[in-house]
This record gives C-alpha cells, sequence and structure tokens, in this order.
C-alpha cells in the first residue's frame, strides 16, 4: 500500500533520513521506533507532503508522492493525527470535525448560499459521516463543547477523529498517547484497535510507550540516527540487540 524506498532527507549538513526502506502492507497496524532525534516524524513529514525527500521514492497504492503537494496526497487517502495538537480551539468537537471533509464537498457557492440541492445532501451526508467518528471516539458528551475546554487527553481523541473523518485509507498517527496517563493510554489503545478493525483503515504509528507498540503493532521498524536499524514483528524487534542497544546504549567492558 505505502512503499518507501531509499528515502534521504538533509538539514543543512544534518542527514535526518539515510536511505530509508520500507512497506507497508494494507490493513495492518505498523509502527515505527526510535530514540528521540531518530528521524521518525520527519518520515512522516516526506510522506504527507510537508518536507519534499531529497532523493529515493514513496508511492502509496503505486503514485509516486515526492513533489506532491500535501492537501493532494491528503485527499489521495492520506490522513494524519499530529503530536502536536492542531484543531481549532473556539471551535467545538463538531464543528473541527466537520472542517476536514471541505474537499469532499462537490457544489458551488449558490448552492451553499441558498442550502438546496446538491449542498444539502451533501451536508446531511456529511453530518452522518462525523457522527459515526463521534460515536466511534466516544465523543458523544462533547459534541457542543469547544475544544479548547476539553482535557487534553480528550483533545487528542479529537485530533484523531479530524483524521478520521476525511474517509481516508491509511491514517498517520504521531505519539496518540504522549503526556496521557494510564487509563487514557488504555482508551486510545482500544480506540486505535477499533479504528483498524471497524473502519479497516491501515495505520501508520509513531510512539515511544513501548508496552503499546508491542501490544497493538503487526510490524516495526527502527530508525536510530536517521537509518533504519530493524525491521520485523514485535518480538523479533524487543529481542534485537542493536535495538536494545539504541535504546539503551551499549554496555561498557
Amino acid at each position: 500500500m505505502l512503499r518507501i524506498a531509499n528515502v534521504t532527507m538533509h538539514f543543512g549538513g544534518i542527514a535526518a533520513l539515510q536511505n530509508v526502506s520500507l512497506d507497508v502492507m494494507p490493513g495492518g497496524i505498523y509502527s515505527i521506533i526510535g530514540p528521540n532525534g531518530a528521524g521518525k516524524t520527519t518520515l512522516f513529514n516526506c510522506i504527507s507532503g510537508i518536507y519534499r525527500a531529497r532523493s529515493g521514492s514513496i508511492t502509496f497504492k503505486g503514485k509516486e508522492l515526492i513533489g506532491t503537494k500535501a492537501h493532494k496526497i491528503s485527499q489521495m487517502g492520506i490522513a494524519r493525527a499530529f503530536q502536536n495538537i492542531e484543531l481549532f480551539k473556539g471551535m467545538t468537537v463538531l464543528d473541527n470535525l466537520m472542517s476536514a471533509r471541505g474537499f469532499l464537498h462537490h457544489y458551488g457557492l449558490l448552492a451553499a448560499t441558498l442550502y438546496l440541492g446538491r449542498c444539502a445532501r451533501e451536508e446531511r451526508k456529511c453530518r452522518d459521516r462525523v457522527e459515526e467518528v463521534i460515536e466511534l471516539l466516544d465523543l458523544q458528551k462533547c459534541r457542543k463543547t469547544p475544544v479548547g475546554a476539553l482535557s487534553y487527553g480528550v483533545q487528542k481523541r479529537v485530533e484523531l477523529g479530524r483524521a478520521l473523518t476525511m474517509e481516508p485509507e491509511m491514517v498517520l498517527i504521531d505519539e496518540p498517547v504522549s503526556g496521557m496517563n494510564l487509563e487514557e493510554t488504555e482508551d486510545m489503545a482500544r480506540y486505535i484497535l477499533d479504528v483498524n478493525e471497524e473502519r479497516n483503515i491501515t495505520v501508520l504509528l509513531i510512539e515511544h510507550d513501548m508496552g503499546l507498540v508491542m501490544d497493538l503493532s503487526d510490524r516495526v521498524t527502527v530508525l536510530n540516527f536517521g537509518v533504519k536499524i530493524a525491521e520485523g514483528s514485535p518480538d523479533e524487534i524487543a529481542r534485537n540487540p542493536e535495538v536494545i542497544s539504541a535504546y539503551l546504549g551499549r554496555q561498557q567492558s
């Protein structure tokens, strides 16, 4: 579904990514892990069109993403939930989710002004889709609440919900449980599983919580200083000495 081949990204003299390659098959949960500064978010930025990789190839369902504008990539079926919450704090949960669907509307200014015909039909369809996401993520009680008045954990849920309302085939989720307590982390893990299993959305995940990664993931790739050092099942990654070294440091003799 997603093929990343020999992707390299530099910032001045610093190589953030060096010849990184990986394949993501449809229907699974795929995690990218690594210490801080390993290049994980940079890779997400290259996939979503925020950065343009210096070399290599990124294809989604056979179509090249490098050089494609970010809004076009989202229209191709890739949505993203950001690590730093990027919501409209003064708008309600419902309005935040509705705002993500603008590119799915196909009516002109006159129809929108009069709220007739295609506009009315598409707005009703849009509202139905948003309500499905609200129910999936248990946001019913706060649907009319301004996002800025919600707890951090609920805002992270809304961030994920906004990505889902775009009806993606793949969602990129950057550190969904950072800053959360244990109960919020367990809830988010359940929501991610529901997104994958009930909505059949492929999940590409960045996360530092190794318990969450090992419980949810089908495959795991490990980056360190911009280089892929391991790839495999969660069990294989947990036993990999190079991965252990990257996280804990090499034992001194």
